[in-house]
């Protein structure tokens, strides 16, 4: 036997392996002499099992003992392609080969991928039909597998989990879990969770967690959604820990309504005592109240929350990530998403400076055999039926929220207009009692901001001096909208259409990959800096707007002028933290309710750095009390829409010829009560921010144009890192 490893063009593939077929089932014409010889004989010789070798060694990406056999299973087919027709002609050539498609499909850049039911010959007849497929692996399992299996079985899962479990802690980096308490007894959090870091905001209550949520939480902070790891097999590396304070009192006792921001702070507190300098910490709470609708103003929670971020009393800023709040009845499920549009985020989500989390989906799989007359009411990609909005709010007067969106699950919905809250569709976390179960099902906002508080761990444990707006910061500027949420929630192109879609799914589903990396055609610079927003002008005794920081960006300016017409996006997002105002009144106006506000430009193409100040400064003298309209030329995605709340995040489209020469970005200040009411001495105080643009370059066919480089020379660096512009 003769083995051959051949490289072979995934455009190519299918011509290559029907060239080698043909040299399997047919002959060339019979020579003189009568003999006969394979077609093809000279491009392929020995050719026996390429056929299935090919599926083997270069399409299958997933442990040998899933592929499927003479039985079908359920495989993920990436395809090469986000393009809308390679996806339609993959469905075709599926329908022709009798392979049942699964609901939705997942995208990702130059990846798009779909869920079919093949067995073995089926999948090797596809590669051989089709050129778009990149790989196949093993559909991941749902949670009922794991939930519904006795104890016994879930601890042989627990134990080869913990086996390929590897935990550092160089940075001292945790996320604070403010729930009912956790129960640190069980294995996979017991490494992470120390006894000395269990607090109770009322010692009296114990810190035990006495009813599962904070459990479930703690997992899912640590791990992430233990599905993925339990059926992916892969090694894991967890750099951060776990604190938990408790600030709710056992059943039946309820918290009154006129404490929860005492009890908020309270359990921070004893926190922070116990580690009290090094620890750098992301506080995460999924507790909200939908008894007294805000309406986006700001409540006495919601201040208290806004006044911790921003050090108001002691200059220690915090990272608060909370819950966007669920809609929980069923009947509002029946109507999703109308019903999602009415159902506004609870308080203290409002928070101006916290990290609000609302719920997408990606799960469309049932499996549950009693539910074969079900399908998921959410398609992949769009909003979760479970999550709250911000849509109901007054325009352009309070934060979008949620900020982002995670992933929170699904919900069936069958004959009658019947629904069905399946575990088929929900993440997996830890159970509170090891005693009954190691594992448990999770969803809904709970779900999503325990894993955005993972994502945030692991920023800050790879950027140990990013400060909490740096780390806010990042998760805004990685987050896209899905194919799925702009196709039905975005009517048009025009500003009031993507900023209606933003008081739905915030700025989108981030992803750690885009906050983390650069390469040769992707950029990131940071700023992480300071400037005082207000003075008194010592000639007429008026209190002003004092400083506005210029940043030239370092683009390469050659290579974007050779692209010359080529269009490319540009994101960059500012977040800083607010003070809240210390009055009721405040809160009547959101120009007052905010110690200040900072706002970003950005010169137009062959704009002169002096043209530029004048303009900005005119802009900011306006107090943005009345923003002005923009012309047809602006590039911006949200534009004057994106200036509410505490971050501002927007999207540059244009040519690379215009971004040359649109090298210029400008943060100032806009009006706030540090100003306005200067008796209370706060008129000369500084803030910080944090400044983050990006660009990357589509797919060039034939070119690779290397942009990172003449930026790194230029800035001296020899590898991606937070940098100052």
């Amino acid at each position: 036997m003769t083995r051959a490893t051949v490289f072979i063009p995934h455009n190519k593939s299918a011509h290559f392996l029907q060239k080698a077929i043909k040299y399997a089932t047919e002959s060339n014409p019979p020579k003189k002499d009568g003999t006969t010889t394979p077609k093809n004989k000279e491009l392929i010789e020995s050719i026996g099992d390429v056929r299935a070798a090919i599926l083997e060694t270069s399409f299958w990406q997933d442990s040998p003992d899933r592929l499927p056999g003479e039985s079908p299973k359920w495989v993920e087919a990436w395809l090469s392609s986000e393009d809308l027709g390679v996806i339609e002609l993959f469905d075709r050539i599926c329908a022709e080969l009798g392979i049942q498609s699964g609901e939705g499909s997942l995208s990702f850049p130059e990846r798009t991928v779909r869920l079919i039911l093949a067995n073995r010959e089926q999948l090797e007849s596809l590669i051989e039909s089709s050129d778009s497929i990149a790989e196949f692996r093993a559909a991941r399992e749902v949670a009922t597998f794991f939930v519904e299996q006795q104890n016994a079985q879930q601890a042989q899962w627990l134990e080869d989990l913990i086996s390929r479990t590897t935990i550092e802690r160089s940075n001292d980096v945790c996320v604070l879990v403010l729930d009912h308490g956790v129960n640190n007894g069980h294995r996979l959090l017991q490494p992470l969770l120390p006894d000395e870091d269990c607090h109770a905001a009322d010692p009296d209550w114990g810190t035990h967690d006495d009813h599962g949520h904070g459990t479930l939480m703690a997992g899912t902070a640590a791990y992430g959604d233990l599905l993925h790891h339990l059926d992916s097999g892969d090694l894991i590396t967890l750099r951060h820990g776990l604190e938990s304070a408790k600030i709710l009192p056992p059943p039946p006792e309820e918290n009154p309504r006129r404490l929860w921001g005492h009890f908020t702070a309270r359990g921070i507190s004893r926190a922070e005592i116990q580690a009290p300098s090094g620890r750098k910490r992301v506080i995460c709470m999924a507790v909200t109240s939908d008894e007294s609708p805000s309406r986006g103003r700001p409540s006495s929670w919601s201040g208290v929350i806004d006044g911790l971020a921003s050090g108001y009393s002691d200059d220690r800023r915090r990272l608060f990530i909370i819950s966007g709040g669920n809609v929980k009845d069923p009947a509002d499920w029946k109507r999703f998403p109308d019903s999602n549009m009415t159902c506004e985020v609870h308080d203290p989500a409002q928070a101006w400076n916290a990290l609000t989390i609302g719920a997408c989906t990606e799960k469309t799989r049932i499996e549950d055999p009693t539910l074969a007359s079900y399908s998921p009411i959410a398609d992949a990609g769009d909003l979760s039926p479970f999550s709250s909005t911000s849509s109901a709010w007054a325009d352009r007067k309070w934060p979008i929220k949620p900020d982002v969106l995670f992933e929170g699950g699904n919900v069936a919905g069958g004959p009658n207009a019947s629904v069905f809250d399946t575990d088929d569709l929900k993440l997996l976390s830890t159970y509170h009692d090891p005693q009954v179960a190691q594992f448990a099902a999770f969803d809904a906002t709970s779900a999503a901001s325990a894993q955005a508080a993972h994502m945030a761990a692991r920023l800050q444990a790879e950027y140990p001096n990013a400060w909490p707006e740096t780390i806010r910061g990042l998760i805004v500027h990685s987050a896209e909208w899905t194919p799925t949420q702009k196709r039905k929630y975005l009517r048009d192109e025009s500003k009031g259409s993507y900023y209606r879609l933003a008081k739905i799914c915030g700025y989108g589903v981030p992803r750690i990959e885009r906050a983390i990396s650069c390469a040769s055609n992707s950029l990131s610079l940071i700023s992480q800096a300071e400037l005082q927003p207000f003075d008194k002008h010592d000639t007429h005794s008026r209190y002003v707007s004092k400083d506005m920081h210029i940043y030239r960006l370092p683009w390469p300016v050659e290579v974007l002028r050779e692209l010359g017409e080529l269009n490319l996006k540009m994101r960059v997002t500012l977040s800083y933290f607010i003070e809240p105002s210390p009055g009721e009144v405040g809160w009547k106006d959101r120009y007052r309710y905010a110690s200040h506000a900072l706002r970003f430009e950005l010169n137009g193409p062959g704009e002169e750095e002096r043209d530029f100040v004048q303009r900005v400064n005119r802009k900011a003298r306006e107090d943005d009390l009345h923003p002005g309209t923009e012309g047809a030329s602006d590039h911006w995605t949200l534009g004057e829409t994106r200036n509410v709340g505490s971050i501002h995040s927007d999207t540059w489209t244009g040519t690379a010829a215009e971004l040359a020469g649109s090298n210029l970005i400008a943060v100032h200040p806009a009006v706030g009560w540090w100003r306005e009411r200067h008796h209370l001495g706060k008129f000369n105080k500084r803030t910080r921010y944090s400044l983050i643009v990006s660009f990357s370059l589509p797919p060039l066919p034939g070119r690779e144009i290397d942009i990172y480089t003449p930026v790194a020379v230029q800035l001296g660096i020899a590898s991606p890192t937070i940098i100052r512009i």
